[in-house]
């Protein structure tokens, strides 16, 4: 699973509220893995539209679930994110502990917004890392997308309350 991308629930779900989750699997075919905790966490009644939009990427072949299994190295460091942190570090929450903790096994790559939870450990397991607006850029720079169509999707992300660190996508092109 080498440079698989292991989405928490804020990054997968900026591309499911907007409808724009298909540029991930032209970006990055057959490298999309959503831990088992992060589809759980979208299986919620509230937002089924956006179970619906996951099922359809895992029926077409272009993303799957991972469990994580008890008794693995994957499952001992999800432990210790979620339930008991070696002291002085943050609980965080079981999409973002997963994702971490598989791309740590896998030598994947952790696809978060959430900074303030996961920046540190990223930084001390030193894992790849991207975010929404980076997937972004990459769209844009591989033709998928234009400016004017990335200003269009931030600003409905930013429309469903997503915090993407930038006010357009043209003002977080230009800090790149």
């Amino acid at each position: 699973m080498t440079d698989s991308l292991f989405f928490d629930t804020d990054c997968i779900s900026a591309f499911l509220w907007v409808g724009n989750e298909s540029l991930l699997p032209q970006l990055y075919p057959g490298r999309i893995v959503i831990p088992r905790p992060v589809y759980d966490e979208l299986s919620n009644p509230r937002i089924s539209h956006l179970k619906v939009r996951i099922d359809a990427l895992v029926s077409a072949g272009q993303a799957e679930i991972i469990e994580i299994i008890v008794g693995t190295e994957e499952y001992n460091m999800f432990y210790k994110l979620t339930v008991e942190p070696v002291k002085g570090q943050k609980l965080i929450g079981k999409g973002e502990a997963a994702s971490i903790a598989l791309a740590k096994e896998n030598d994947g790559i952790v696809a978060s917004n959430n900074l303030r939870d996961i920046g540190d450990y990223v930084e001390e397991f030193q894992l790849k890392h991207i975010t929404t607006g980076e997937i972004l850029v990459d769209a844009y720079n591989k033709g998928l997308i234009t400016e004017v169509d990335g200003n269009t999707i931030w600003a409905s992300m930013l429309a469903k309350r997503r915090k993407l660190g930038a006010s357009s996508f043209s003002d977080f092109l230009k800090s790149k």
